[in-house]
């Protein structure tokens, strides 16, 4: 048998380990393929995660998928320098996503960038100098978020590094995080 006759007899089989097999394949493609494109549009393997809290609302709701772009891939444009011509979800600058604190392991905090501070400078009018030049974040939600992420428990005192900065929120998708909120975390 040759080839062509034996990806025939494989693809036309009724027998169940190969239909089977036919569908891992298949499913196994699928993946690839999403993991691929992702990779070249987002320069993530997995560019989504799911909106865990109601930090973000009225722009980003529990269960919403968002699609994140590599940091490598973008700049971050902060709500201060957005005000002149930029706006992301609905308000100014980017929404980014970071580690808190810099560790892996931990939930990745999705808050959008309100500015960024050098060293020594005050992280807020009146506040405290920075540690370390970073970002300031705050989530959107004004019943919530009424401070800074580094006036609160999110971040304490700690400007958001550059190099804690997975990426930039570009797109959602309403509801379909639920589902990946349903399962339970590895």
């Amino acid at each position: 048998m040759n080839l062509k006759e034996s990806y025939k007899a494989f693809n036309e089989s009724d027998n169940f380990f190969v239909s089977l097999t036919r569908d891992l394949v298949s499913v196994l493609i699928a993946v690839l393929a999403f993991a691929s494109l992702s990779y070249l549009v987002f320069g993530m393997w997995t560019p989504m995660v799911a909106v865990e809290s109601g930090s973000m609302e009225p722009h980003m709701n529990v269960g919403d998928i968002v699609f994140i772009q590599s940091i490598d891939r973008t700049q971050v444009v902060t709500y201060e320098e957005g005000t002149n011509d930029y706006t992301s979800f609905s308000s100014y600058g980017n929404v980014i996503l970071y580690k808190p604190y810099g560790r892996d392991g931990v939930t990745p905090i999705i808050h959008r960038a309100m500015y960024h501070v050098e060293e020594g400078e005050p992280m807020w009018q009146g506040g405290p100098a920075a540690p370390h030049s970073g970002y300031i974040t705050k989530g959107d939600n004004q019943v919530t978020n009424r401070y800074y992420d580094q006036q609160g428990q999110v971040s304490y005192m700690q400007p958001v590094k550059e190099e804690w900065v997975i990426g930039v929120a570009k797109y959602r998708i309403p509801y379909i995080g639920y589902l990946r909120l349903m399962l339970p975390s590895f």
